[in-house]
């Protein structure tokens, strides 16, 4: 029997949600690669099946052995990564709305999911279940922030500094 998500991450050390969005990175990247952003593997990072790891916290090097372990575990797993359609049976790891296309980044934490588009200047973001679409202007994002409280708060940052979700309009 396959290795569940919590399997997973518990052998890792890592939670649940950080162990699912790197499954579906990895489910993105075709099993070789992944392109990641999330704060339980120190930000943004990227990983590939020929030993490269990069991780945000570049001088921490016991985070970056156990994110590559963790990546070459979800890799190596026989049978299909487990991603995020464990969450959510019957779907698949693409759950903003047709047309984006693929994000340049994209992360979950919780309850809330996040993609970015810079060619279409769309921001997706998924809440308690539903998927809301932002402009981003002349934003080029580069980075996500997340803030745990009474309640979530998402915010990015741009060339033009840092900017909250609520600054920008639904579409």
């Amino acid at each position: 029997m396959p290795d569940t998500i919590d399997d997973i991450a518990a052998r890792h050390g890592f939670s649940t949600d950080a162990v699912r969005a790197m499954a579906e990175a990895l489910r993105r990247g075709g099993g070789h690669m992944a392109q990641f952003n999330h704060p339980d593997f120190g930000g943004m990072g990227q990983w590939s099946s020929g030993g490269m790891t990069m991780i945000g916290e570049m001088g921490n090097n016991d985070l970056k052995s156990r994110v590559a372990a963790l990546c070459r575990d979800l890799a190596g797993a026989s049978g299909p990564i487990p991603a995020a359609a464990e969450e959510h049976p019957g779907q698949t790891g693409d759950w903003w709305p047709g047309g984006l296309g693929k994000p340049s980044s994209s992360g979950a934490q919780n309850d809330m999911r996040y993609a970015c588009f810079p060619d279409q200047r769309r921001l997706a973001v998924m809440r308690d279940g539903k998927v809301r679409v932002y402009d981003t202007g002349d934003h080029r994002i580069n980075g996500f922030s997340q803030q745990q409280s009474s309640g979530q708060t998402l915010g990015f940052t741009s060339q033009n500094g840092t900017v909250r979700l609520e600054d920008l309009s639904e579409v």
